[in-house]
């Protein structure tokens, strides 16, 4: 069974840890099997390649790495990282709110 996750696809996030820590940025990709999430200019890697048809010099590229997603908070319309908790919405669907504000996270 796959846990739930308070962060999605799309969302602004602030790290919270490690190296990028106060870094804001969206996030691109999540891995429900290792909790990590790969967030746009956090965690940056360099990759050697050989050259390929996509790459014909090959060399070396920066790309972003996985974060854990114990190391990232939502941030809610008004800038402040906040907890995320779920309740009942309209027709009864589960709506992410900010447990700062109590405003509802699209």
């Amino acid at each position: 069974m796959q846990s739930k996750i308070h962060i999605r696809k799309g969302d602004i996030v602030r790290v919270i840890a490690g190296n990028d820590r106060g870094v804001e940025a969206k996030v691109l990709m999540i891995d429900r099997q290792s909790n990590r999430a790969l967030v746009e200019g956090v965690n940056m890697i360099s990759k050697h390649t050989k050259p390929n048809t996509a790459n014909p010099q090959g060399g070396i590229i920066k790309k972003e790495a996985p974060v854990h997603v114990s190391n990232l908070m939502v941030v809610d319309s008004k800038g402040n990282a906040t907890r995320i908790g779920r309740k009942a919405g309209s027709k009864d669907k589960l709506v992410r709110y900010s447990k700062k504000t109590g405003e509802v996270i699209k």
